[in-house]
């Protein structure tokens, strides 16, 4: 189905929908519907090689020349409606790197093979698809698909939300972002203070990889999601001092038995691959100044059967598995500050623009092994940006940033310089 053809269908159920409603309410369309999205442009020049060998051959690419790229990491857009009686509805329809999520990459961490990903069935992304029902602001029931709010990233994705070009490397390369996934969940609002559970499909241990631990294990190539296995997943905000916001977020599910068909093999009787994940983030915002930091750390067990199960899937080129080495751990901590250098001046802050000057630091490592297990240093990096976000209007924001990120001898270092325009809005709120 063509896009424009899913477009139209939506505004005429949007269409549809309010003829019907507002006849009883005189309440009119664009007073029940919100519009909106959020979108980045990117450019970037990575001065080292992009050779699969990298990694296994780190010297022979010591001086080798950079390459450029262009990108639109994300195109979303937002779309809601007030059906009245506390019934709302929620949608983002999400087009990542200018594409249908469907690509051919290179693995790094496999000796360079080419791989097929499709990272979920279909031309379009929903990324949010639910009908919430509110009873008071303590109490909302939401069903559907839902972002999973765990980490920093996940509850505050739009570009405008952070400073780097890019959305923070650690949580990114860890975690699902932007993490979606089909359940139920309930939240409410209760003074300086907001709670979120939820009940989700879990993720699916054959897509975990060394590279991004259970990073791809939310995706399914398939037209629907296997959820054998279920998981829980919580986060508490509290804002009871002014400028500043303080989250704890939490994740716990099997993934083993969770593909397309159940593993029915006595050797993995008993088997869960159970991951828990554990964050804290904050942000502070006053004063002109912005601070924000996140620590994550998440464990899976049965590390030894699940990549004994994944050396033995389907190798082809056609096979949506990893096939990849998964570690037992995996964590992520970052930490960024900024300052709005135009609010020293009357004349720009009456104007609503801001010039922020910023600095990020954070360590990640996909890859923390069993003991006795061979370790992929490579995956231990630290990553250092500096650069500028200027806003003319608060909508829209021009960053750039220089990036460098610290690998264990005998790996390369890897800076980067990237320029992005980013933009995010309500066009009807």
């Amino acid at each position: 189905m063509k896009t424009r053809t899913i477009a139209a269908a939506i505004a005429f159920l949007f269409l549809s929908v309010d003829f019907q409603a507002s006849a009883g309410t005189g309440k009119g369309f664009r007073d029940r519907l919100t519009v909106g999205g959020y979108g980045e442009a990117v450019m970037s020049y990575n001065m080292y090689s992009d050779n699969f060998g990298i990694y296994s051959s780190p010297a022979t690419y010591r001086d080798s020349k950079g390459h450029g790229r262009f990108d639109l990491p994300h195109a979303v857009l937002m779309l809601g409606y007030d059906f009245g009686k506390g019934w709302n509805l929620g949608m983002e329809i999400e087009f990542e790197h200018g594409g249908i999520e469907a690509a051919v990459e290179r693995e790094n961490g496999e000796a360079g093979e080419f791989e097929k990903e499709i990272e979920r069935g279909g031309e379009v992304a929903l990324e949010q698809f639910w009908i919430e029902k509110s009873f008071f602001p303590q109490l909302n029931v939401r069903a559907g698909h839902i972002v999973v709010p765990v980490g920093l990233t996940n509850s505050r994705h739009l570009p405008t939300e952070y400073f780097t070009v890019y959305r923070p490397e650690g949580e990114n390369t860890i975690i699902p972002c932007t993490w979606h996934e089909t359940g139920i969940s309930v939240w409410g609002l209760a003074g300086d203070w907001r709670y979120e559970v939820m009940m989700v499909a879990g993720l699916n241990s054959t897509l975990f990889s060394t590279e991004g631990w259970v990073h791809d294990g939310s995706a399914s190539p398939y037209e629907f999601k296997p959820a054998s296995q279920v998981a829980g997943a919580f986060r508490v905000d509290n804002r009871s001092v002014d400028g500043l916001r303080l989250g704890l977020s939490g994740y716990i599910g099997n993934s083993f038995h969770n593909d397309i068909t159940t593993n029915t093999s006595e050797q993995y009787a008993g088997v869960n691959g159970t991951v828990m994940i554990g964050a804290f983030d904050f942000e502070y915002n006053d004063h002109n100044f912005i601070l924000r930091g996140n620590f994550d750390y998440g464990h899976l067990t049965d590390i030894d059967y699940i990549n004994r199960r994944n050396s033995t899937q389907n190798h082809t080129t056609s096979s949506p598995y990893a096939n990849s080495l998964v570690g037992r751990a995996a964590m992520a901590a970052g930490i960024e500050a900024g300052y709005d250098f135009f609010s020293l001046s009357d004349r720009l802050r009456e104007k609503e623009q801001k010039f922020y000057v910023f600095a990020r630091y954070e360590y990640y490592d996909s890859y923390i092994p069993a003991s006795g297990t061979t370790p992929n240093d490579w995956t231990d990096k630290h990553r250092f940006a500096a650069g500028v976000n200027y806003y003319p209007l608060p909508e829209i924001g021009i960053k750039a940033e220089y990036s460098h990120r610290f690998l264990k001898s005998p790996y390369n270092p890897e800076p980067s310089v990237s320029l992005g325009i980013v933009w995010a809005a309500y066009f009807i709120n």
